[in-house]
């Protein structure tokens, strides 16, 4: 990030009643996007009413800005919450933000909120899977997706469970700084540093059974070659497991098959490559494992929307360094 550049700025708005974590996980996961000892987030967390104690689930919780924290930041994240009759201030606040061009990102609950301005009508959202139903009866003019991560629809984005709402922050480091900067953030938040949003919200077998051992080791160890080929048979032979296990094992722990989760990981490292350095296409596409410029053009176009030329020149225009 070049000196002379301000931090983004970013207004988290608790909605009474609120648990701490909800409010704490977006002022934590942001918090931690550093570059050089600066930070490269500002953040404020509001509420219609500062200065009162607030129940945190057993915290007491105080906030110190109003709603004009809205009309300051350049993006808002809505905390979950526990109200459903939401404060027509909030309301009009939430709005307002919407209508002056501000990415507006909803955390769980806060779908809630976004959903009572009516701007998320005709579009696309999603929220915790216990809630949906909830949801559905009460937006029924939102286009509400089940059963994935988190959504972006234009400016504004929803996401599934709290946990999800890491997801969803960290898209949005990403989005801003770039894929390397997110997984910097991911490593000090100790979380995975790439979901997709259209992941599953819910896997198959939430847990292991106690004589299973977790794949996780196989995941690491694919992600240390992805410049090599690797079949199903090779992670199999990792894991010292057959391929039909590991294959439903795979998606029971991630949701997804192992042929997608290593394109998804192959583009995260392309899209690494592209911010942070100045190697050759066909560099790079090797170093991936995506084969040739061919190759990763036509992935990156896919699941992009972008040529890795215009990608790297969008890269180019975000304030962050790129050492060659």
């Amino acid at each position: 990030m070049r000196g002379d550049t301000p931090a983004h700025r970013v207004a988290i708005l608790a909605v009474p009643p609120v648990k701490a974590f909800d409010v704490a996980m977006p002022q934590m996961v942001l918090g931690a996007a550093v570059r050089e000892g600066r930070a490269l987030y500002e953040v404020r967390v509001c509420t219609a009413d500062p200065g009162i104690p607030q129940d945190g689930g057993g915290l007491t919780l105080g906030f110190e800005h109003g709603l004009e924290a809205l009309s300051w930041a350049d993006s808002v994240v809505i905390a979950g919450t526990e109200a459903r009759e939401i404060d027509s201030r909030v309301l009009a606040a939430v709005r307002g933000a919407v209508e002056a061009g501000k990415r507006v990102a909803a955390i769980c609950t806060g779908g809630f909120v976004l959903a009572g301005t009516g701007l998320l009508d005709g579009r696309a959202a999603t929220t915790y899977w216990l809630h949906t139903t909830e949801f559905q009866i009460s937006f029924p003019r939102v286009d509400l997706r089940r059963d994935v991560l988190f959504v972006e629809d234009g400016t504004l984005l929803t996401s599934a469970g709290a946990a999800a709402g890491i997801d969803l922050c960290l898209h949005l480091v990403r989005s801003d700084f770039g894929a390397a900067v997110a997984t910097e953030v991911a490593r000090a938040a100790v979380v995975g540093p790439f979901r997709p949003g259209g992941q599953p919200q819910i896997v198959a077998t939430p847990l292991p059974a106690a004589r299973d051992v977790s794949l996780a080791a196989t995941r690491a160890w694919a992600l240390a070659r992805l410049d090599t080929p690797l079949t199903l048979a090779d992670l199999a032979a990792h894991s010292r497991t057959s391929v039909r296990t590991f294959t439903r094992r795979f998606r029971a722990e991630t949701g997804g098959t192992p042929q997608r989760w290593l394109l998804d990981q192959r583009l995260h490292r392309a899209r690494q490559l592209l911010e942070t350095t100045d190697l050759p296409l066909a560099r790079i596409a090797r170093d991936c494992g995506l084969g040739t410029p061919d190759s990763l053009r036509r992935h990156l176009v896919r699941h992009v929307g972008r040529t890795p030329s215009a990608y790297r020149a969008l890269a180019a225009e975000k304030p962050r360094d790129r050492p060659k």
